[in-house]
């Protein structure tokens, strides 16, 4: 055992000492006889009040006292313990703090003269400045508050853009029903009623020859409503034999028919051939 302990000792009178800071890896046992360290290099910031009216008030709210009975004696001591702290700490003070340090010794050594009593006039309290000051400060501070809780641009709202350049959107266009077309034709025989006449003579009228002039108005526009591929002066027959037509184009796959929404126009087009 005694053979053990010595071995320990002995380890740690030999150690390394550990070194003060490492800079770079090179470790450095003490400091630097050229290293200069200005007197003012730490600085303490003291932000707890943002003036000597907030010192005040917090003073006031610690110590649980009505704000229209300032107990003067205790705040004055208190405020002037705060800055005789600020002063040994090596901090500036704002010129404010002392304006109100001496405003309360102001107030304390009214207080403590005598009062002449006077029968025609009461002498006013001379804590009320101090007060109504305490007074519209709270107010203020409270507002600036409740201002600060209230959603932020670029703090609690942010902008979102989306770049849309890169996203492709195919649309599925609905399958036109039967019962969508029979309700357009049922319209188109309405209007072609309106246009009804006496025909002298009688003109034969092909559905070969009336889908060769659809699928020529449809080679220049490529695609036209429903109701545009209908001549009204042809009258009932013309409408007849133009709807023929068009339902024995999409049936040998010449056209399409199609409906870009749920109840809107339908429109013709001429369907394209794969390559």
């Amino acid at each position: 055992m005694s053979i053990a302990g010595d071995s320990t000792v002995l380890q740690a009178e030999t150690a390394e000492p550990l070194p003060l800071a490492k800079v770079m890896g090179q470790p450095y046992p003490e400091l630097p006889e050229d290293l200069y360290i200005p007197p003012d290099a730490l600085e303490v910031f003291l932000d707890a009040f943002e003036g000597p009216l907030d010192l005040l008030l917090y003073l006031i709210r610690k110590q649980n006292v009505d704000i229209l009975n300032i107990p003067i004696a205790e705040i004055t001591r208190q405020y002037i313990g705060y800055i005789n702290m600020m002063d040994s700490l090596r901090l500036e003070l704002a010129a404010e703090y002392l304006v109100m340090a001496a405003l309360l010794a102001e107030i304390k050594s009214r207080m403590l003269l005598p009062r002449v009593p006077d029968e025609e006039a009461e002498e006013e309290d001379p804590r009320a400045y101090l007060i109504l000051k305490l007074q519209e400060y709270e107010a203020i501070k409270k507002a600036a508050e409740q201002l600060d809780e209230l959603p932020r641009y670029e703090r609690d709202i942010f902008d979102v853009s989306i770049n849309t350049a890169t996203v492709e959107v195919k649309q599925a266009l609905p399958d036109v029903q039967l019962k969508e077309l029979l309700l357009a034709f049922q319209q188109v025989l309405k209007r072609a009623e309106q246009f009804s006449h006496h025909q002298i003579t009688k003109e034969p009228l092909s559905v070969r020859e009336r889908m060769a002039t659809i699928l020529e108005k449809l080679n220049r526009a490529n695609q036209l409503p429903f109701t545009a591929l209908f001549i009204r002066k042809e009258g009932k027959g013309g409408v007849v034999v133009s709807f023929l037509a068009i339902l024995e184009l999409s049936k040998e796959g010449c056209i399409d028919i199609i409906q870009p929404e749920p109840a809107g126009d339908i429109h013709i087009q001429i369907r394209a051939r794969d390559t």
